[in-house]
């Protein structure tokens, strides 16, 4: 395989294995899917996969001033991360289902959801740790001297994460025809409470 393709293949697995496990982001993204349609859970997706492609440039090109930085200001990060999780997982529990047809079709309300992932993936420190050790298993941390190679790697790094945010979508949005008034209710209780406690655990993890 020519270099290039093997560095899109590896970026590729690479982003679509950290992306994969299941968390608040996934339930953010399903949710939204369910509620609003696939553009809303397209963009929700695609906030994740630009966080995961950022950590993912600063384990190829070597960053160690940035990843130091990040794990050193941990503390607030996962402080605002937590916060940020709670209010959007209480916000989520209280809301009342609307349907699609009543989501505005703003640019502006597509970006505030690509935002909102990319932030709460970006507070998360665990993540840089996880491009590290999975960067280190394939031999790709810190590509010496080929900015282009590492360039390609970030770029399927973004693809693989894509891959899987628009699979996740794309399952979703399948099933959102079925779910009437009371199972969207509850799509956003469950949905509420899981964002929130993984909030109150980050909050937690701090002490």
């Amino acid at each position: 395989m020519p270099g290039g393709l093997n560095f899109v293949f590896k970026g590729l697995i690479v982003g679509f294995v950290i992306a994969a496990p299941a968390g608040p982001i996934g339930v953010l993204c399903a949710r939204r899917a369910l509620m609003y349609g696939r553009r809303a859970g397209f963009f929700s997706g695609m906030g994740a996969a630009a966080a995961d492609a950022f950590y993912g440039f600063i384990a190829a090109f070597g960053l160690t001033f940035v990843s130091d930085f990040l794990v050193g200001h941990q503390f607030w990060i996962r402080l605002a991360g937590g916060v940020l999780l709670i209010l959007l997982g209480t916000k989520t529990l209280i809301t009342e289902p609307r349907g699609k047809r009543d989501l505005p079709k703003s640019a502006k309300k597509f970006a505030g959801m690509f935002t909102s992932t990319f932030f709460l993936t970006l507070t998360n420190p665990m993540t840089i740790f996880s491009f590290a050790a999975v960067f280190a298993g394939f031999g790709l941390a810190g590509i010496k001297g080929s900015a282009t190679s590492a360039g390609i790697l970030v770029s399927g790094v973004f693809l693989g994460s894509a891959l899987w945010w628009l699979l996740l979508v794309g399952i979703f949005t399948l099933f959102k025809r079925r779910f009437k008034h009371h199972e969207l209710q509850w799509v956003n209780r469950i949905a509420g409470v899981i964002i929130a406690g993984s909030g109150a655990m980050a909050l937690l993890s701090l002490r």
